[in-house]
This record gives C-alpha cells, structure tokens and sequence, in this order.
C-alpha cells in the first residue's frame, strides 16, 4: 500500500559555496548568528565578540552544517544600517571563525559592499534575503567571487514590507520571483551549482500565506535549485499555537522543518541547532524507509 509521504524522486542537489561543496543528499542545519542589537529573536544577545563566537563553537558541536553571520536586523519593521556599521559587527566574527571552525559560513546581507568584504574574509556564502532586488551590484559581487547565494522572496524592505500581504496567487508570485533571482544570478554568470532559494517565510507574508507556501513547498523545489527554509521560531507560529513570545516556539518550527523535508526543502536556518537536526534527520528516515534508518 503506498504511503501518504514519499521521498523526493531523482538525484540529490549540490550546492558549492567559495571553497566547499554540500551534496544535499541529507537535510543541511544552518545555525543563525545575529550579531545585532534588534533581531526579533536574539537581538542583542550576541553582540559581543566573545559571546558570539562561543554560541558559534555552540552550534557547531550540535551539528550546524553552515554558521550565517548577520549584522542588520530584518525583522518586520527594521530600519536598515549602513554597510559600514554592519562590516563592523560581521567581519571580526568572520574572521575569527574561518581560523576555528571547520564549517561554510554565510553572510546575511543585501549590501555588496558587506558581502565583498565577508567573503573576501572567507565567508563560502550570501545570503541575500532580497533575491539581488536591493542592491544591482550584488548578483555581480558573488559572481565574480565564486560565492554560493541563497537568494530569498521579499515583497519589500523590512521597514514596510509587512503593510501589504496581498497576494492572488502566492505560491506562484512567490515562485515567479525566485525564477526572477535565479535569472538575475545566471545573466551575471553566477553557476546553477551556486544558487538555493528560499520563499522567505514571514518576509511580507500573513499567516495564511506562511502556510500556503509551507504546504507547497514541492512547487519550489521544481523550480530546480535546493530549497532553504527559514521558519526558526518566526511569528506566524506564535499566532498560530498562541505564543506570544519567540523562545517558546519550538516545537512549532520543527512541524514546519519536518514537513518541509518531506516537500523537498534540504536547508533549514535556525535558532535551534540541535533539535532542528534531529527533527529533519526523522523526517529523513520516514521518506526513505526502513532501509536507510536500519543503516
């Protein structure tokens, strides 16, 4: 009898960031970093250089695959940062990771001026949670450095882009502006190898939309690159269990990273490290069977 829930068909994605290359043949744990005094979460929790390099070394020995570095707040309602008080905060946490940990790092960043110098100190990674719409010299930037992106779906810079969620189709205008950054990203001469997507859940979005987008997750992943969900401890999952506050959101965000890889998700950045890569290495095993858990 066939199951309700079946592993995605054909080869596993790769995606290549500056020096490494991930075989997405397993669910990836990218481990969150906001070195910023106003994340929505974590704010200012890490802006010291020591504590955040130690919550690095944390997460790296729960089993993050990728540390993404992030030096301006993108919640709803940010106002932005200038290039150089974000180099400020990222670069010194770069700089003495690459000389420690073992693991890719990324750069959350729309500025090219901040992902130039991060990878030129390097980070493998940018992510780019404008999709190259914020900035016209990006898509250049990582080109020309070989870096690997992920380029997210936002309706608007943080500071507005919650005052329109509208959308007729979500999954399809969603998916539309991925196609548009992946097009962005070739035309400047970054390689497929180096793009992943991510629909950018909670990034102009209402509840209804966050969860459209989660429950078609497969639709995204047609579009051919590997897919990055970012639904660590995110709003919509207080409004939906009725938790107001970010820490008690756990056991939502690893609903949504289970069900994500079933959909074909492979990337998931989170504030949780350890039980976010226990969550995705069961999904795992359900779409793949008794065969893969037994080895």
């Amino acid at each position: 009898m066939p199951g309700l829930i079946s592993s995605p068909t054909g080869p596993p994605l790769s995606l290549d960031g500056v020096c490494c290359s991930l075989l997405l043949d397993r669910p990836y744990i990218m481990g969150i970093l906001n070195v910023t005094p106003d994340s929505f979460s974590d704010g200012g929790r890490f802006v010291d250089l020591e504590q955040a390099l130690d919550h690095a070394r944390r997460m790296a020995a729960e089993g993050a695959d990728i540390i993404d570095i992030g030096g301006e707040s993108t919640r709803p309602g940010a106002l932005q940062v200038s290039a150089q008080e974000e180099l400020d905060r990222v670069l010194p946490v770069v700089e003495a990771l690459v000389k420690e940990l073992d693991l890719p790092l990324s750069i959350d960043t729309s500025k090219s001026a901040v992902a130039r110098e991060a990878i030129a100190a390097g980070a493998d990674f940018i992510n780019d949670v404008s999709g190259f719409t914020f900035d016209a010299q990006m898509s250049g930037t990582v080109a020309d450095s070989g870096a690997g992106v992920f380029v997210m779906h936002t309706s608007g810079r943080p500071e507005v882009m919650q005052q329109n969620t509208r959308y007729a189709d979500i999954v399809a205008e969603v998916a539309a502006g991925l196609r548009k950054s992946i097009e962005l990203a070739v035309s400047a001469g970054v390689a497929r190898n180096k793009i992943a997507i991510d629909p950018g859940i909670g990034f102009g979005k209402n509840v209804a939309g966050n969860l459209e987008l989660l429950r078609c997750t497969a639709v995204l992943a047609d579009l051919g690159s590997p897919v990055l969900l970012g639904t660590s401890r995110k709003s919509f999952i207080g409004k939906v269990l009725g938790q107001d506050l970010a820490c008690d959101r756990l056991a939502g965000t690893l609903a949504t990273i289970a069900l994500g890889y079933a959909g074909g998700a492979r990337l998931f950045r989170v504030h949780d490290v350890a039980a976010a890569r226990q969550a995705a290495r069961m999904a795992m095993a359900v779409c793949r069977g008794a065969d893969w858990a037994a080895n």
